[in-house]
């Protein structure tokens, strides 16, 4: 009752105008950055030129696609789209945590009691045919992405209850339970045109083109060579203070290439512009000769401050060979980093501790009093360790050594019931302990290599397959698979995709990004606390102690990261003279660079 009585008063204040439209932003902890009537960004260039041309090549390991829908699950969608075509009500800025400020959205408010959010939208806020972007859009989007998007959309939207029209401009989220993230989480909601692709189901729309709000239309396409996008010259948000100065690219021309190799030449000759380089080989001994001494080409790192998470070698707890957390941590002790770093990576690399690394939420040391605050009620469930120092990765620097590390690795397979005998290791009933390991990436194949030969040595018979990235995502999507590399995304906020990501539910949802298939009540319990934080203490404290839990279990053998993006460039492009912060290279060098000569 008391519930219902405040959102009928904050109803009837927004009614009545009593209640102050003109939240422009929300800030999840603390007070937004920037104030009301804002003109741009701090990192972008307000005055920018418009013009030119952007040649890139296919971003990731995806050598073609099939479909325009970057939000269902089978198929692979074109590069660049959800960037370049799709609008959501609010967007973060790169400068600061947990923080949004008003785009498609014109006005937000949150409930007295946090329960719903409301946002206007901007009665200038066009789709790419024309039609106003109406609040029955905005619920068609999210019932859609609910009902017929892919899986992990059903996990970060389960503590919404409902998306409700109030008029014609306006739009009401409602919340199952008071999850401090919601605002944030229904502000990133991607909107789309109750006319796209009408008549087909949304799960089959395969090259119908986006019917959506952003800077860029889809000019034309070659499936499997290349799409070019256009600048669309009826753009509603050019002077929106969140995107003014930003995407000032007349075209952008994706080019995609077979292998890293060819992309490399091709960059080198002149067919694309930028290149953002993940290989410290490359990086080292390929960019080089002519063209990098002229300065016609730029090579460059730029720094950031974004939060490392984890990449490593994911296990598959769904396997039973996974199963025994000693295992894990045998596995772990077979990579040998620093012989990787030297003779592979010319010292370019750190290595990840953590599941937060590079951020002040990951866990080091002993735990808190703010971390066994949420931890000892869950002791009965936990590995007693988790109550001690968080488990660092091994290391071979004298005095430790790879063969001491390997005969650590020894001794806990032995415990856990594998034993070297008659050339491999074995369990009681003489079955060999192997395992594939599932990769589209090869240029990691020797990093594997190298990991495969030290497996050897502990009997562990290991099967390499790379394979191509369509591939390898429906692998990955049906959860087939043994052993495979994978990234988690930087997050300088945690929050509800954490149950998508180590949540029991997700564990069985095809498609979802739990590829551990982890289920575990405690770690549900604190992922839970960590999503319901309501400061920024109360945040670190409940992403430490979910670190600590993840890390004593084993389930990745974690890799490295840098604290740069290396990026090469031809030298014609204007780029702002301040950078953000949090940012990926390839998404900044899009939205905030642009064309200081002609090509």
């Amino acid at each position: 009752m008391v519930r219902l009585l405040s959102t009928l008063l904050f109803l009837a204040g927004l009614m009545a105008g009593t209640h102050a439209w003109g939240a422009h932003a929300f800030a999840l902890y603390g007070e937004p950055k920037y104030p009301a009537g804002f003109r741009n960004f701090d990192y972008v260039n307000p005055d920018a030129p418009r013009g030119g041309e952007l040649f890139l090549a296919n971003p990731d390991r995806r050598t073609s696609f099939d479909k325009f829908n970057p939000f269902s699950m089978k198929g692979v969608a074109a590069a660049g789209l959800s960037n370049l075509m799709f609008e959501t009500l609010a967007t973060s800025s790169s400068d600061e945590t947990a923080t949004m400020y008003g785009l498609l959205a014109q006005d937000m408010v949150l409930a007295p009691d946090r329960m719903s959010m409301v946002f206007r939208l901007d009665p200038k806020a066009r789709f790419n045919n024309g039609d106003p972007v109406l609040a029955e859009d905005v619920k068609y989007s999210y019932d859609t992405l609910l009902a017929k998007g892919a899986p992990q959309f059903k996990s970060i939207f389960a503590d919404i209850k409902q998306c409700v029209v109030l008029d014609a401009r306006t739009v009401r989220f409602e919340f199952k339970s008071l999850n401090r993230e919601l605002p944030l989480i229904v502000g990133g909601v991607p909107v789309f045109s109750r006319k796209w692709a009408a008549g087909t189901p949304f799960d089959k729309i395969q090259l119908a083109p986006p019917i959506a709000s952003g800077p860029y239309l889809i000019d034309r396409y070659d499936v499997g060579r290349s799409i070019v996008y256009r600048r669309n010259p009826a753009y509603w948000a050019n002077e929106v203070p969140t995107r003014r100065g930003m995407f000032n690219f007349e075209r952008i021309v994706y080019r995609f290439y077979k292998d890293d190799v060819a992309r490399l030449e091709a960059f080198k000759a002149g067919e694309f512009d930028v290149v953002v380089e993940y290989s410290a080989k490359n990086w080292a001994r390929a960019y080089n000769g002519p063209k990098f001494r002229s300065g016609e080409i730029v090579k460059r790192e730029l720094k950031h401050s974004n939060g490392a998470g984890m990449q490593g070698f994911m296990m598959n707890l769904r396997r039973p060979q996974f199963r025994d957390p000693r295992v894990r941590q045998a596995l772990g002790l077979a990579l040998d980093y620093e012989w990787m770093n030297r003779q592979l990576f010319y010292n370019q690399y750190k290595r990840i501790y953590s599941f937060f690394s590079n951020s002040e939420l990951g866990a080091t040391g002993m735990p808190g009093a703010g971390e066994l605050k949420l931890l000892e009620p869950l002791r009965a469930g936990l590995d007693p360790a988790v109550f001690g120092p968080a488990p660092v990765p091994p290391d071979t620097e004298p005095p430790a050594s790879l063969r001491a590390n390997l005969l650590k690795a020894r001794e806990l397979f032995r415990q856990a019931g594998w034993e070297y005998r008659d050339g491999a290791l074995r369990n009681a009933s003489g079955e060999v302990f192997g395992f594939e390991i599932l990769d589209d990436q090869s240029a990691l194949s020797r990093v594997i290599s190298v990991y495969v030969r030290n497996l050897k040595k502990l009997g562990v018979q290991v099967t390499q397959r790379t394979a191509d990235y369509a591939l390898v995502q429906k692998r990955m999507e049906e959860f087939d698979y043994d052993m495979t590399t994978q990234r988690l995304p930087d997050v300088t906020s945690p929050g509800n995709e954490m149950f998508d990501i180590f949540g029991s539910q997700a564990a069985d949802i095809k498609g979802s990004n739990n590829v551990w298939g982890l289920k575990d009540p405690a770690v549900d319990k604190l992922v839970a606390a960590l999503v319901a934080a309501e400061t920024r203490e109360q945040l670190v404290s409940a992403a430490r102690a979910l670190d600590r839990v993840l890390l004593h279990k084993y389930i990745a053998v974690p890799h490295w990261f840098s604290p740069t993006h290396r990026v090469a460039y031809r030298n014609r492009f204007g780029i702002p003279d301040k950078a953000p912060l949090y940012y990926q290279a390839d998404p900044y060098v899009i939205s905030n660079w642009w064309q200081a000569k002609p090509r």
